[in-house]
């Protein structure tokens, strides 16, 4: 039987570029170009490892986004993904983490799925919480922050690394992992998987297709909310210490003046 893997990836705004709000306190993201989210290509690379060491295996990505989002899909398929769904809905805007676990888990359920893999957290929100609510909708066992992943004889084992010491970790499959960017340098997509990348199969799904409630997600649905936000202030020139015998002194009153030491 085939081993089934889904791949949740997210399209979030270039780091590199001029971000802002929008008027309602979300994220503009027609203001800036997307891609894939750097974390997520890790989650893609590591599925693709398990894929390649399984006797037989097929991967699904899934991501949640505007039209644009296409785009993160494109490039995970890119990579050799066999196939991807793209939930699309105008009502998804300003979802929470709550809201769009939500979303994943139906979408998930959808694909059918024995593995899930998802990067440690996106590049942009950076919450870091949706592998493990997406496991808990899904009532499977979730294994986290892993730098290395294998899945063998119907159960997936990893390596979690800490400050001090590291954990061997492993559940029965169906099992969700998130990944490090420790984990392993993402490949390059080749011209030729560029090119078939295009041939592959999106499947396109909205709320109703998933039987969620308009309610449930979006600005309305979220259980937070962000209030106020103000423009981060522009680079000021810095303060630089002649050090003429006093240097040392200067730099230690300046760091005490900043709370620093």
């Amino acid at each position: 039987m085939s081993l089934r893997i889904v791949v949740a990836v997210k399209y979030v705004p270039d780091a590199t570029g001029d971000r802002h709000f929008a008027e309602d306190l979300t994220t503009d993201r027609d203001a800036v170009d997307g891609l894939l989210s750097e974390l997520d290509e890790y989650a893609v690379e590591q599925a693709l490892q398990i894929a390649d060491a399984a006797d037989d295996a097929e991967i699904t990505v899934l991501t949640v986004g505007p039209e644009d989002a296409k785009d993160a899909l494109r490039k995970a398929l890119s990579m050799g993904a066999h196939k991807a769904i793209h939930v699309e809905d105008d009502a998804l805007h300003g979802s929470d983490v709550l809201g769009t676990s939500l979303v994943l888990a139906k979408a998930v359920e959808h694909a059918g799925y024995d593995l899930v893999v998802t990067g440690m957290a996106s590049t942009d929100g950076t919450t870091g919480v949706v592998p493990a609510l997406l496991a808990e909708r899904l009532g499977i066992p979730q294994v986290t922050l892993l730098s290395e992943v294998k899945v063998e004889d119907g159960v997936v084992t990893g390596r979690r690394d800490g400050d001090t010491a590291s954990e061997q970790l492993q559940a029965s499959l169906p099992a969700l992992v998130s990944v490090t960017d420790q984990s392993g340098e993402a490949r390059y997509p080749s011209f030729k998987g560029i090119m078939a990348a295009k041939k592959k199969p999106v499947e396109s799904l909205d709320l109703s297709d998933l039987g969620i409630d308009e309610s449930e997600v979006g600005l309305a649905g979220s259980w937070s909310a962000v209030d106020s936000a103000i423009e981060r202030p522009a680079r000021t020139a810095g303060t630089i210490v002649k050090d003429e015998g006093e240097g040392g002194k200067q730099l230690a009153e300046f760091l005490a003046s900043q709370k620093f030491i």
